[in-house]
């Protein structure tokens, strides 16, 4: 049995794509949905990280390009942040649903604790 997705809330970007736009320096806000732990230990380089979704809401402004991530193609917290944005009257919303797992399999730099950008240590 063939599982069926859902359609998507908002388009969904891939990891070349991402890794275009932070090159370019475009302006968006890169949004890492998860637990606090999980941003400390490891995030993509540049990404923000609220506790809250009202933290989020209440930072964001509507008119900001936004791309959301979490962990993997399977972390539920990306789909629950970008439901709330959309739920907000957010237009500019996008996935990149692979997430840190896909980002660093590339071998692309990673932030924080366990990171690989800038000196920050080995994976």
């Amino acid at each position: 049995m063939t599982a069926v997705r859902r359609p998507a809330l908002v388009p969904e970007i891939d990891r070349e794509h991402l890794r275009a736009r932070l090159a370019r320096g475009d302006r968006f806000k890169l949004v890492m949905a998860g637990s606090n732990w999980a941003f400390d230990t490891k995030h993509l380089p540049g990404s923000v990280h609220f506790e809250t979704p009202q933290q989020m809401l209440a930072t964001l402004n509507r008119d900001d390009d936004v791309v959301v991530y979490c962990s993997n193609v399977d972390c539920a917290a990306s789909l629950n942040a970008i439901k709330k944005l959309v739920e907000a009257g957010y237009p500019n919303v996008s996935h990149y649903a692979g997430g840190i797992i896909d980002w660093e399999a590339a071998g692309l730099p990673i932030e924080g604790q366990w990171g690989t950008a800038a000196g920050q240590g080995s994976r």
